[in-house]
């Protein structure tokens, strides 16, 4: 059996530590006893909710797992070295590529498995003249001893900052490219071939005052399953937001976050996949789990999203 996972790890950035950085005259002594500028090079950001972002990943225990939010392969190498390995987690092989963000915030991929193929798309352009991806769709081959080879396609979407009708374009745009990426590898039948999109696709699929979704194409594409519509309706969101009192909007709780299993691996994943909620903050009422020490009412958390994992048989 194979667990497959996506996460928002929320900002998953390194900063360099200038104040630990020794004096001139503590030098030769620091050598001596064996220091080296790893050491204080950088740092984890914010590192009592990273802790909390390890054990959330830990208690998910998947074999793969998307990513979204992470600055780099460095940052995620130093994640894993220092918070993952730390709670028992170890992943041998590790993904990124720079992408497309201002922000430099990339997919990435951590998996027990080789990585054996891997294919960018952040060249691809928008009908408007900029990239198509606001950061990357990101193509992974992964060889699974007993099961065989498993393509991901990693995903975080343009956000709806500035108004979800009024970004909603870019998702549709982006929605209908990782379709046709796919049916350019795999034909109009994509759903005979052992792939997953996963990943924060930044909508949801309900209509409201906001406006109507902009990937509900690719989430009822006929090829795939949003494996989470097999939980009850109410314990399918995946995103706490506070709300904004100034625009009279409410806290929502949401589905943003999706793994679609195309139809060969949805026939073989018989149980209904787990949504880990206990790094969410307190503040988030309708996650009645009880919470990871050290989760506060907003701060610190895990994340303002929750992982989904997957339970996949041999297919």
């Amino acid at each position: 059996m194979l667990r497959i996972a996506t996460f928002n790890v929320e900002n998953l950035f390194a900063r360099f530590r200038f104040k630990e950085i020794p004096k001139a005259e503590d030098t030769e002594r620091l050598w001596e006893e064996g220091w080296v500028v790893d050491k204080t090079r950088f740092g984890i950001n914010d590192e009592p909710a990273k802790r909390l972002t390890a054990l959330t990943l830990a208690s998910v225990d998947a074999d793969v797992i998307a990513l979204q939010e992470v600055e780099g392969l460095d940052t995620l190498k130093h994640f894993q070295r220092r918070y993952l390995e730390e709670v028992g987690r170890a992943y041998p092989h590790a993904l990124s590529i720079d992408g497309n963000d201002r922000r430099l915030i990339d997919v990435a991929l951590l998996s027990r498995h080789p990585i054996i193929h891997v294919r960018s798309y952040q060249h691809l352009r928008s009908g408007t003249g900029g990239p198509l991806f606001s950061r990357d769709c990101l193509e992974a081959d992964i060889e699974v001893e007993g099961h065989g080879q498993l393509t991901l396609y990693i995903n975080h979407f343009k956000s709806m900052l500035g108004g979800r009708a009024e970004t909603r374009a870019r998702r549709r745009e982006q929605a209908r490219a990782v379709q046709a990426i796919i049916e350019s590898r795999f034909g109009k039948k994509a759903g005979k071939h052992p792939f997953a999109i996963l990943g924060d696709l930044n909508d949801y699929l309900e209509e409201d005052g906001q406006g109507v979704s902009g990937i509900d194409t690719l989430v009822h594409w006929e090829q795939v399953e949003n494996v989470l519509e097999r939980l009850p309706r109410a314990e399918q969101w995946t995103h706490y937001w506070r709300g904004d009192p100034r625009k009279e909007l409410p806290e929502a709780y949401r589905q943003l976050d999706y793994v679609l299993l195309s139809r060969k691996l949805a026939d073989v994943a018989g149980a209904p996949p787990y949504v880990e909620r206990r790094g969410m903050p307190l503040r988030a009422s309708r996650a009645t789990a009880p919470r990871f020490e050290g989760v506060g009412m907003n701060q610190p958390k895990a994340s303002d999203h929750c992982p989904i994992v997957m339970a996949i048989d041999a297919w």
